[in-house]
């Protein structure tokens, strides 16, 4: 049984606890992280990255930027909001029915709502969850994300860096090219996915502006 109280330091750290926090305004939503969420987070460390842990925490490596494919930033919240997946996403389920979640939820207007404490495990990227932390835009490809969401990105990425020893910053769509290296500890060589998020002129335009964080992308496609 995994005890939440144990959990609780983590889960209280959606804290302005810095002066730049405060400059970037993040807003505390945070969505369940019961023991059930606990458990299968644990399991999923286990069985698809090969990791036995005590606690469902990382170690942030890298920041991997999404879009929702949505238009409803309350509506990806609510998904997020269950610790189990629904049976109807099939393809998901048979890997794990542990629910997808992210770190960050990035609105339309650039508001940032932090759902999950940094260091606690969301499943939001094949291979790599267990050193990622996930950002969620709201938008799509035929929904594209804006300059306000761009500018909210760069600001959070910059924080996050202050605060963690981060080396990669990649958008979702470059998650395979991972493939073959040290950091990819997806345990099934046939679990994976094609992805097209956040879009390529938006993480161009992002790399653009952190140029001085001198970040890693993605190894090049093989």
């Amino acid at each position: 049984m995994i005890r939440i109280f144990k959990l609780l330091p983590l889960l209280l750290l959606f804290s302005f606890t810095t002066s730049f926090a405060q400059q970037i305004q993040i807003i505390n939503k945070p969505i369940v992280f019961d023991e059930i969420r606990a458990q299968l987070s644990l399991d999923y460390l286990k069985r698809r990255h090969n990791l036995i842990q005590k606690t469902p925490i990382i170690i942030p490596k890298m920041i991997v930027l999404h879009w929702t494919a949505s238009r409803s930033l309350m509506g990806t919240y609510n998904t997020f909001n269950k610790s189990i997946l629904p049976s109807s996403r099939k393809a998901l389920v048979n890997a794990s029915s542990l629910n997808v979640s992210s770190h960050y939820l990035v609105d339309r207007d650039g508001s940032i709502y932090q759902l999950l404490p940094d260091t606690v495990f969301a499943r939001h990227v094949i291979g790599l969850n267990y050193c990622a932390i996930g950002i969620e835009n709201v938008g799509s490809d035929t929904y594209p994300l804006t300059q306000a969401q761009l500018f909210a990105n760069e600001k959070l990425v910059r924080y996050l860096t202050r605060k963690y020893n981060i080396e990669y910053l990649i958008g979702h769509y470059e998650h395979t090219w991972f493939k073959n290296t040290s950091l990819w500890r997806e345990t099934n060589p046939y679990y994976f996915s094609q992805k097209i998020d956040p879009g390529i002129s938006f993480m161009r335009r992002i790399r653009e502006e952190l140029q001085d964080l001198n970040l890693k992308g993605a190894p090049p496609k093989k």
